[in-house]
């Protein structure tokens, strides 16, 4: 099965995702990480992005395809697709790439979130500045590896409410996008991780 997690930031995605991805062994490519991980490597293209997200803003479609496709090399069946694509340009590019290897996607799942939660959730977020791990509270050192928390520069009330406006502008478009080819499935948000994840897993009819 291949499928796309689409959302507003800090809907939860990135979870879900690693949490299916556990579940099922699908390989989940979420474009968040992966940017992380570049930036964190000195990768030029990747700061550039960067440059774009800090502001709030999405980054351009030539330069997110580009990194995406050159770090996952060749698709397969199996796939999470967590934060691409992100406009309709990019879904015509990913279109026109799964047909090119006779992949299909099989489902879009919407995790629907209100922007007043939205915005709760990413004022108290937090990273690691080691390993990249996302964490949904203050913390100050990082379970996972020890290292220093810090709190992420695009995560302050003013580039949120930004970023939310160019989500709506530029991504909700998907939604009446695969609406129309019967690929769209609303899931509901909010709540725990676990039954997030349990509306998932019963959208997709898997255990």
């Amino acid at each position: 099965m291949n499928l796309i997690l689409l959302g507003p930031p800090g809907s939860g995605k990135g979870t879900q995702a690693g949490i299916l991805s556990t579940r099922t062994g699908w390989n989940d490519l979420g474009t968040g990480d992966l940017l992380r991980r570049l930036v964190r490597e000195g990768n030029e293209k990747a700061l550039l992005a960067k440059s774009y997200m800090e502001k709030g803003e999405l980054v351009p479609d030539t330069l997110m395809v580009e990194l995406l496709f050159a770090e996952s090399g060749d698709l397969g069946d199996g796939l999470i697709l967590d934060g691409f694509p992100r406009t309709l340009n990019q879904a015509d590019t990913l279109t026109q790439r799964m047909r090119a290897r006779n992949l299909t996607l099989d489902a879009v799942l919407l995790i629907d979130v209100s922007d007043q939660e939205v915005e709760r959730r990413l004022l108290q977020r937090s990273a690691c500045s080691t390993c990249g791990k996302i964490f949904n509270q203050k913390l100050v050192v990082c379970p996972a590896c020890g290292a220093q928390i810090e709190t992420r520069t695009d995560d302050n009330a003013e580039t949120i409410r930004k970023r939310l406006q160019v989500y709506h502008q530029q991504t909700d478009p998907l939604v009446t996008y695969y609406q129309q080819q019967g690929l769209l499935r609303r899931i509901c948000g909010e709540g725990t991780i676990d039954e997030i994840s349990r509306r998932i897993r019963q959208a997709l009819g898997i255990a």
